[in-house]
Parts: structure tokens; C-alpha cells; sequence
């Protein structure tokens, strides 16, 4: 009796919390055939919201790709003074809010502060721009590599890298050759999750790119700026592309989990 009780209601939450919501989106966008959802994704400033998404979510994947598997070697392969408190901070933007992220880098990067006015009289402007949304990105995705990398890593042991650093392989050959496919299911992984965050993000992007429209304005804040302008079809389908990508990823997170894949088999 119980275990269908507690069927019932998960599945009920799951209905009302996610599937209703994204079913009326769905509905709402394709209501009235495919020629309205493809000519608002069509539309200079829905391309130009699209190409934005890719150039900032591009870069962050990029930038915590490297940083995820050079911090994860790091964490699992090296002990040093103040280790767990480097997997603290690794973990900070899971609990700290996006909008205060964004915040602090306007404190720091902003066109008053010294580290920002430096960068500004130098010709680099980070706030309102694309650095600084691309530095907000990398924040809010920046353990999602590094956590999907370090279980694997630890339980691939170092024993093999070992015998190829005696055998006079070097640190990189090792890596390219040993320690790459060991954990290319677990990357591929923490990258898929690290892209859906990146392509997602909100709170940190608006905050400092402006949301100067047709300038700094990504797929997400594209749907807040039309439906507030009552451009609801425009809207609809910038959500329903947002909701078609996050499957997308779900699906591809499936196939990449390296749950018996530890081996690089």
C-alpha cells in the first residue's frame, strides 16, 4: 500500500511541477502550426540570442573543461596543504545564488573598480559585454566537471600511470595515452552537464552583460524581453528550443553516466 502511495504522489509532483508546465509551453508555441515558432526563431534577434548562447556557453564549456581535468588530477592524484578546502571553493557556485555571483564580478570588474578600470583603459570593457558573461558562465558550471572526473579517476587508481612513467613515458604521453580514455565517459559526462548549465544560465548573465537587446542578450533573456513586450509566439519558441535542448541533454547525460564504464571499456 505504501510503495503505491508513494508512486501516486511522486508521479502527481512530477506532473504538476514539470510536465504540465513545459506540455502548455509546447502547446502554446505550436498552436497554431510550425511557420509561427520557425519564423520567431528566425527573426535577426532571436539568431543573433542564439549566437550569443553559443559564443558565451561555448567558451565557459571550453574553460572548465580544461580547469575541471587539470583540478581533478589534481585533487585525486597530488596532497598538499589546504586540499579540502580547494574542493570547498570547487563546490562554492552550487551554493551560492547566480545573482550574487554576478554582483561580485561587477564589484570587482565593474567600470569603478580598480581591476576594471585597469581593464578598460587598456581597451578591455568585462561588464556589459561578452567577457563578463562568459566569466559569470564558467562560475556557475564550474564543479560539473571536476565532480564528474574525480570518481572515476580514484577508482582507476594510478598504478598503470606509474608503470608508464617508469617505462620513460612523459606526464604528457601518460596522460594522452593512460589516463584520457580512463576517463573519457566521465568527461564526456561532466562536459554534456556543464554545456546544459552553461546554455541555461540566467541569473549571473543578466545581471552583467546588461541585457542590452540585440548586443548582449542570450536565448534565456531573450524570453523574459518578449514575453514582458508581450511578444508571446517569439517567447513560446525560444522556450520550447530552451526545453528541446534540455532533452537533448538529458538524453545525451544517459548515455554518457559512467556508471560501469570506470574500466574506459
Amino acid at each position: 500500500m505504501a510503495k503505491h502511495v508513494l508512486r501516486g504522489v511522486t508521479v502527481v509532483y512530477v506532473l504538476f511541477l514539470l510536465v504540465l508546465p513545459v506540455a502548455l509551453i509546447t502547446w502554446r508555441t505550436f498552436g497554431d502550426g510550425l511557420g509561427p515558432f520557425v519564423e520567431a526563431l528566425t527573426s535577426p534577434s532571436a539568431l543573433h540570442a542564439f549566437k550569443v548562447t553559443i559564443v558565451v556557453a561555448g567558451w565557459a564549456v571550453l574553460a572548465n573543461t580544461v580547469f575541471g581535468v587539470g583540478a581533478a588530477l589534481l585533487l585525486v592524484r597530488h596532497r598538499f596543504p589546504g586540499k579540502r578546502l580547494l574542493g570547498a571553493f570547487i563546490d562554492l557556485p552550487m551554493a551560492v545564488s547566480p545573482v550574487v555571483v554576478g554582483l561580485a564580478l561587477i564589484l570587482v570588474y565593474g567600470r569603478f573598480s580598480p581591476a576594471g578600470g585597469l581593464l578598460e583603459s587598456w581597451g578591455v570593457q568585462v561588464i556589459f559585454s561578452t567577457p563578463g558573461m562568459v566569466i559569470a558562465t564558467v562560475f556557475v558550471a564550474l564543479p560539473l566537471v571536476v565532480r564528474a572526473v574525480v570518481p572515476v579517476l580514484e577508482e582507476l587508481g594510478d598504478e598503470q600511470e606509474q608503470a608508464a612513467h617508469t617505462l620513460g613515458a612523459s606526464r604528457l604521453q601518460t596522460f594522452v595515452r593512460i589516463t584520457l580514455p580512463g576517463i573519457r565517459w566521465a568527461l564526456g559526462y561532466g562536459i554534456v552537464l556543464c554545456l546544459a548549465r552553461s546554455l541555461g544560465e540566467y541569473g549571473a548573465v543578466a545581471v552583467v552583460s546588461g541585457r542590452l537587446v540585440d548586443q548582449t542578450q542570450t536565448l534565456t533573456l531573450f524570453v523574459e524581453e518578449r514575453f514582458q513586450n508581450f511578444d508571446q509566439p517569439a517567447a513560446f519558441a525560444a522556450a520550447t528550443a530552451l526545453a528541446l535542448i534540455a532533452v537533448v541533454t538529458l538524453l545525451l547525460t544517459k548515455l554518457l553516466r559512467p556508471k560501469d564504464r570506470i574500466d574506459g571499456n
